[in-house]
């Protein structure tokens, strides 16, 4: 009887430790992969954020009169790269990730009036360098768009896995605070611009 009680005293602690111990790597694991997922959608933003000033670059030489247009989507450039860099430090971090949110919509805006500006010039939607330029920002786009969703499906599953009970007692005893979405919140720019002309 002794023997039992002792392998009580000592056998619950020492399973719940091992329970403990279990769910904490998992989150740690999760973590990681909505930090990586987040990495993808990094690489796609900063390839976009290159093209930009090269499609800018290309349009001022026919559109030399729309110079606040031009300069408007450099400027949401820089905000969303300004952003971006932020978020990607802390993907985990829900300010930092509204900050880039709100930069992007911005961007999207700039980049759409860029392109509606850009139909009165039919030479420039002729020009071979502004063809491929727009079909590798509608790639890129795309490749944002997945990346995207591959992020939001690890944020899901890391913050399902840090709610539920009781791992929920170990994520708030170490600190596994709620990642937040990458998700639009404006309807209007849920729509990536029109590149085609």
């Amino acid at each position: 009887m002794l023997y039992v009680v002792l392998g009580l005293l000592i056998g619950l602690p020492l399973i719940a430790a091992l329970w403990g111990v279990g769910v904490y790597n998992r989150l740690v694991t999760l973590k990681n992969r909505f930090e990586n997922a987040f990495a993808q959608i990094d690489v796609q933003l900063r390839r976009r954020y290159d093209l930009i000033p090269n499609l800018v670059e290309t349009a001022k030489g026919y559109m030399s009169h729309e110079r606040e247009t031009l300069e408007a989507v450099i400027g949401a450039r820089n905000q969303a790269q300004t952003a971006e860099k932020r978020a990607a430090a802390n993907p985990g971090d829900a300010g930092a990730m509204q900050g880039l949110l709100a930069a992007e919509g911005a961007l999207t805006g700039a980049m759409g009036r860029l392109f509606a500006v850009m139909e009165a010039y039919p030479d420039l939607k002729a020009n071979q360098n502004m063809l491929a330029l727009q079909e590798e920002l509608t790639s890129t786009e795309n490749k944002v768009a997945f990346a995207r969703q591959a992020y939001n499906d690890s944020v899901m599953t890391y913050n399902t896995a840090r709610e539920v009970f009781p791992a929920s007692v170990v994520a708030g005893m170490f600190n596994f605070a709620e990642a937040q979405l990458f998700e639009i919140v404006d309807p209007s720019v849920r729509e990536a611009p029109k590149v085609s002309f």
